[in-house]
């Protein structure tokens, strides 16, 4: 099954088969003081950084972000849109859980956007998944509804529920990427294993791609890049078919990229190859 977005020239497919797909993740304000000053004030320019960096680093889809209290995300998010679009050809991920933010990014967006995100609550399906349809997106869903399900098979049990439902809108499971749900290590030491048992059983069960927040695994914990890759590189094993990650960091992307060659998705290694020279001529102009 492939899951295909893209934007106005530049088509991306999520696959098994595919190279693992990397969503940027960093125009987002969680976190950073001075982009939620900015968002307030109502200027996005930091945006321009952002992009130019995720980009260089190797993503292959950008997630936008702009959800701030104290922001007005709907106008925002439909400039961020515009502005992501007029600086990189990389299909977008809309980010919020603000609907009229939502719409106002999918009605400016040229081509097939990811949305994110939808999860397993009635009034939230009932909510996200029509404008979804309208806009002929395909949708990130998590395996979560009112309580965070850390069993395997009670993620499953979600994940087909989003699936029925979004059918009854006309969303085809391939326009369904399933969140399996990356939980923190060091407050659940077996959050990494039930992870990989969730993308198992999705693979296997409904055969759908699968996404993560890859970053939230190493949170607390020291050596959080090194920790990101490594675990990138396993779930790949398991299924997962894409990151929503920091497409800056060279651990992480080079651990996305070393599990493509390892298992024939990168054919005669040469994106791996083309990738390490470019960063040979990087590091020598310098």
């Amino acid at each position: 099954m492939e899951t295909i977005i893209s934007s106005a020239s530049k088509t991306v497919v999520i696959g098994p088969e595919r190279p693992f797909c990397i969503i940027g993740e960093r125009i987002n304000p969680t976190g950073r003081k001075a982009f939620q000053k900015q968002l307030q004030a109502g200027d996005i320019s930091q945006i321009d950084i952002d992009v130019e960096q995720q980009v260089l680093g190797g993503a292959h889809v950008l997630d936008v972000n702009v959800g701030d209290p104290l922001a007005d995300e709907v106008a925002l998010m439909r400039e961020a849109v515009l502005r992501v679009q007029s600086l990189t050809d990389l299909p977008i991920c809309i980010d919020s859980s603000v609907i009229a933010a939502l719409d106002a990014g999918l009605s400016v967006y040229q081509g097939k956007a990811l949305v994110n995100s939808v999860t397993g609550e009635d009034e939230r399906l009932e909510a996200i998944l029509p404008i979804v349809a309208k806009h002929g997106a395909a949708v990130v869903a998590l395996v979560n509804d009112d309580e965070i399900r850390m069993d395997p098979a009670d993620r499953l049990v979600i994940a087909r529920k989003i699936v029925s439902v979004a059918g009854d809108y006309g969303i085809k499971p391939e326009d369904i990427v399933i969140d399996a749900l990356a939980m923190p290590i060091g407050a659940e030491p077996r959050a990494a294993a039930y992870f990989f048992e969730t993308l198992r059983l999705l693979r296997d069960e409904l055969g759908v791609n699968t996404t993560c927040g890859a970053s939230n695994t190493s949170f607390g914990m020291p050596g959080r890049h090194q920790l990101n890759a490594h675990f990138i590189a396993t779930a790949s094993t398991h299924g997962l078919t894409s990151a929503i990650m920091d497409a800056r960091s060279p651990e992480c992307v080079d651990g996305a990229r070393a599990a493509d060659v390892l298992h024939a998705r990168d054919e005669y290694g040469m994106a791996w190859i083309k990738a390490h020279r470019a960063a040979q001529a990087a590091a020598a102009a310098v």
